[in-house]
């Protein structure tokens, strides 16, 4: 197909490609899937090899949010079956986050329901990032607390935290369709501010809720405009006791379109698999791995994921590997400390392309290093993620 061939051109030069590319690669046919799927694989593996990095969530504080979001099961009003509880203390937030760390996770990201932290909250999270960074070397924070009020994220930053979690979700059109206590412009301020204290922006998107094909190409354009370091990708798992307990409109092909959709016009960034790909994309997971260079190990916030061990035979068995801590994730042009390299100019060389395994675990190794990963808090005194 031309559209694949010039989309795989733009995708090697960075170029974005137009809202009508983007809506073309949603309308194609199941017929296509495959040629979809193999032409942004070639982005994918131009940028960032056959690896695969892992992500593992820590639930700092669940349930009883102020805000009205009609995806969320811990919304305002919610009436999903979900565990509630307050914040973690620092060590049990740290024994958590080792288990991911064993699994084989390169960054844990510490997440908080609620509008937005308060000032001891950001203290609470500071003491949390000091302690899982000294009992686990090298590994990345991302912290998620929502808005962020003036001087937080510097001082997020200054406590260590790497990067900072905030998704546009769906496009500014239809934002106050599905939240009506904060504006899109609002988790845009945030990503921004985010951005100039340091830290490493992280935005996706909720593919799912009922939005048009147009609606998901403004969402990933807002985001490429925005240019996150990382974009995970969410589809919608439908709680019941949620408004959009009914809204069950994805397919794994359409899953797998919106994924090759969002590596077309991100293609340099890091493209994470996120909540719902074991709901919607099923036996396609392995697939998927062809669009995106990260997923997440185990559960997610409020639902059950994946085993982490079956996760990482996935990634084996479908001829990919798990990246290593000593492995830099984003391209040259996009690394802090590079940030002399003029990016319009960059293309991938063998340096970014070429799997880099001397960090990496052998797979059997890492596979029984998962045994550690919490299912649902089994084996520990700390509650699950819910």
């Amino acid at each position: 197909m031309d559209l694949l061939n010039t989309l795989v051109d733009k995708g090697l030069r960075r170029e974005v490609p137009t809202r009508d590319e983007a809506l073309a690669v949603l309308a194609t046919t199941d017929d296509e899937l495959l040629d979809v799927v193999a032409a942004a694989g070639k982005v994918r593996r131009a940028w960032f090899g056959r690896r695969v990095k892992l992500n593992y969530l820590v639930n700092l504080k669940s349930g009883l949010c102020p805000e009205d979001c009609s995806y969320c099961s811990q919304r305002l009003g919610s009436k999903a079956e979900i565990l509630k509880y307050t914040w973690l203390k620092p060590d049990d937030a740290s024994k958590a986050a080792a288990a991911g760390v064993a699994g084989g996770a390169k960054r844990v990201c510490l997440v908080a329901s609620g509008r937005g932290p308060t000032d001891k909250d950001v203290d609470r999270v500071s003491q949390t990032i000091a302690a899982i960074k000294e009992q686990n070397e090298g590994v990345e924070i991302c912290a998620c607390l929502g808005l962020l009020d003036n001087g937080q994220a510097e001082r997020l930053r200054a406590a260590g935290a790497d990067a900072y979690n905030h998704n546009l979700n769906t496009s500014e059109a239809t934002y106050g369709d599905i939240c009506t206590t904060h504006d899109f412009s609002d988790r845009v301020e945030t990503v921004q501010q985010a951005q100039a204290a340091g830290m490493s922006a992280c935005s996706g998107l909720i593919a799912g809720m009922g939005e048009s094909d147009a609606d998901l190409v403004d969402v990933v354009f807002a985001l490429r405009e925005l240019d996150p370091d990382s974009v995970p990708v969410n589809f919608l798992i439908p709680f019941e006791g949620t408004p959009l307990a009914k809204e069950w409109n994805l397919t794994p092909q359409r899953c797998l379109r919106i994924l090759a959709m969002v590596r077309f016009v991100c293609p340099d960034v890091e493209v994470r698999l996120a909540g719902g790909r074991e709901v919607h994309l099923r036996s396609l997971q392995p697939l998927a791995l062809h669009l995106v260079n990260s997923i997440f190990l185990g559960d997610y916030l409020t639902s059950e994921g994946q085993a982490g061990k079956d996760d990482l035979a996935m990634i084996a068995d479908a001829g990919f590997e798990v990246e290593g801590a000593d492995t830099t994730t984003l391209p040259a042009h996009r690394r802090p400390t590079e940030a002399g390299t003029d990016a319009a100019d960059a293309v991938p060389d063998a340096a970014d392309a070429e799997p880099e395994t001397a960090g990496a675990a052998p797979a059997e190794e890492a596979r029984r290093a998962l045994v550690a990963v919490r299912r649902r808090g089994a084996g520990t005194d700390l509650p699950p993620n819910a």
